[in-house]
């Protein structure tokens, strides 16, 4: 399904859940590679990924339940990204799922980089029998939020069987600072037997049960618990179990999952009473490395504590410890703890001024809207058509759009005043040249070539030293061919007209030469203009025309070029090139030979260089 251009940048669907805290949030579940909705068994409305990527392929995964029973993989790009849309500033829970299920039957999961806003997430390590997922909290610096995976490994394709995007009360988990995100490492409701999501929990934290090695699991006697007072706002059913020593002097040691290298943590553990008759009486010390860490915790009946850790770091070799304190008579006990690890530094991500050009780019050009999520970052995961400064701040330096097949009129993305580098040659570009491109301050070149300018040159680019190339620019005074309202289409070369081994081409024919059918088509026009061509000789293969077959009147020559191994853009870039060329030669019948020959050769060799794959056979 195609997706307009203006509607897939500024617009995505959102899913919209009334709660009383907070009043009206986010909650979008996106079931990557499918085009269907569901709901689940907790309620959760699914969509497909269909509004908010076009690229990437769709797969199904046999063994795999909704929304795990498909996945998008993207065997091409850098990166490649979904764009959620939310509030500016908004705390937001986000969570990437991934469930290979040998797929492709390779059995071989693949490893690659999770990424949000620009920012390094995690590296997924996927599983042929098991899902992985990844969730991190953090503050939104714009309308949108990005998620995007990207390849670190040859021939390990990234993908996403499915993303979530939940907005936090803004009060959650303030004892961070807002410029990094949390990493969770692990959430667990200890005691029950049961996975916590939404409903229980209004903003789908998932909690997963836990017990103890030498712990008991025990159930409040609470008939319920009051959860307003913790400022993360625990459900009440991660609640209502929790573990508990044997004895007053057996201690509670965490078992620590955390990486090696040290890193800074935030962990919020939260203690509720569960007996109402031992209210007052259970007094638990928690020590990291063997340190009293603040003052004892003395657990509320009906109610919860929450304790807080943070503004240290901490690694696998850190130990955490509950004991009873000492004038405690019962045993420590723990209902719910979550771990997370701090990122680095957010970043302010690209320039303000670049992403706005860039958006002018995509909402004039259709084909570049495919690209998402931050421009430049993380290095060095820009988009493929760009370049980008090392600056924190990066901005963009150079566009390389060489046979994108960009149709229209060039913007105005004046707002990129650090570009140094343009090229946006082998398109089918039309109107005058836009005067804000002599402005740019740092530009250096400026690759124009083989579009459909017309006018003249602005003298903003005639006064500056700028290396300027607009061969194939239709000069003012020129009766230029219009632009197309469709696209080139490929003139078939006939079987039956085909010749063998070194036989010269009949009239109108076409011979293949190291695997290329090259065609010369000619148009009838009321101009004559003879060709005189009797050999052209094309990278060491020699093309031979019979005098009847070139002498022709005509005012254009079509060159088609249709291998299968050879990508379309590089066709139809070749034909109108060599259209735009022959066009604007002089109607003289004294035009040489070598002078068309010379234009074959040239136009040729160009092809090598503008796939954007860079995979074009030799010609």
């Amino acid at each position: 399904m195609t997706i307009p251009p203006i509607s897939f940048v500024l617009a995505t669907t959102l899913w919209v859940l009334s709660f009383s805290k907070p009043c009206l949030t986010v909650f979008v579940s996106i079931d990557c590679g499918s085009s269907q909705s569901s709901i689940d068994e907790n309620n959760i409305s699914w969509m497909g990924d269909d509004g908010y990527i076009q690229h990437g392929e769709s797969h199904q995964v046999y063994l795999g339940s909704n929304p795990l029973s498909t996945l998008r993989v993207f065997p091409n790009r850098k990166k490649n990204c979904y764009s959620i849309r939310v509030g500016k500033g908004e705390k937001i829970l986000t969570r990437a799922s991934f469930y290979y299920g040998n797929y492709d039957n390779k059995f071989s999961p693949p490893v690659f980089d999770l990424q949000f806003d620009g920012n390094y997430w995690a590296t997924v390590n996927s599983s042929s029998y098991y899902l992985v997922d990844y969730e991190a909290i953090y503050v939104t610096k714009g309308n949108f939020t990005s998620i995007c995976v990207a390849q670190t490994k040859p021939n390990q394709f990234p993908f996403v069987s499915s993303l979530e995007v939940r907005s936090l009360d803004p009060t959650m988990y303030t004892h961070v600072d807002p410029n990094h995100a949390l990493i969770l490492q692990w959430r667990y409701a200890f005691g029950g037997n049961q996975t916590i999501r939404y409903p229980d929990d209004v903003f789908d934290r998932i909690w997963t049960p836990a017990y103890g090695i030498g712990l008991s699991e025990v159930k409040s006697e609470a008939s319920g618990i009051d959860t307003s007072a913790a400022e993360d706002h625990p459900p009440e059913a991660a609640l209502k179990n929790a573990v508990i020593s044997s004895s007053n002097t057996q201690d509670m040691q965490f078992i620590n999952r955390l990486p090696t290298k040290e890193l800074p943590i935030y962990i919020t553990a939260y203690f509720s009473e569960v007996n109402e008759s031992a209210v007052g009486k259970r007094s638990i010390q928690m020590y990291i490395d063997n340190k009293p860490f603040l003052s004892p915790v003395v657990p509320p009946f009906g109610s919860v504590k929450e304790v807080y850790i943070t503004n240290m770091t901490a690694s696998a070799n850190t130990s955490f410890i509950l004991q009873a304190s000492g004038p405690s008579t019962l045993p420590p006990v723990l209902n719910a703890l979550e771990v997370y690890t701090l990122s680095d530094t957010l970043t302010a991500g690209t320039d303000s001024r670049d992403v706005e050009g860039l958006l002018q780019l995509q909402l004039a050009f259709e084909v570049l809207v495919e690209w998402s999520g931050d421009p430049c970052l993380p290095y060095p995961y820009n988009w493929d058509w760009i370049q980008c400064s090392s600056d924190v701040k990066p901005r963009v330096t150079a566009l390389y759009l060489t046979g994108y097949n960009l149709r229209g009129t060039l913007p105005d993305f004046s707002s990129m005043n650090a570009l140094e580098i343009i090229y946006v040659n082998n398109n089918t570009i039309e109107g005058p040249i836009p005067d804000f491109l002599g402005l740019l301050p740092n530009l250096k070149t400026l690759n124009l070539s083989y579009n459909r300018f017309n006018g003249s040159i602005p003298t903003s680019l005639e006064n500056k030293n700028i290396e300027l190339d607009t061969t194939n620019y239709c000069l003012s005074g020129m009766n230029c061919q219009p632009l197309s309202d469709s696209p080139n289409t490929l003139i078939p070369s006939q079987p039956s007209e085909r010749g063998a081994g070194n036989e010269p081409l009949k009239g109108g024919s076409a011979k293949i030469i190291n695997n290329l059918n090259i065609a010369l088509v000619a148009m009838q026009t009321l101009l004559p203009l003879v060709l005189l061509l009797n050999t052209a000789k094309i990278s060491g293969q020699r093309l031979n025309l019979s005098p009847s077959s070139v002498a022709i009147r005509s005012k254009y020559l079509h060159l088609t070029i249709f291998p299968g191994n050879v990508p379309l853009n590089c066709i139809l870039q070749v034909k109108l090139k060599l259209n735009t060329d022959i066009h604007h030669l002089p109607h003289h019948p004294d035009l040489t030979n070598s002078f068309i020959i010379s234009i074959l050769r040239f136009q040729l060799n160009q092809c090598k260089h503008v796939g954007r794959t860079g995979l074009v056979p030799n010609l």
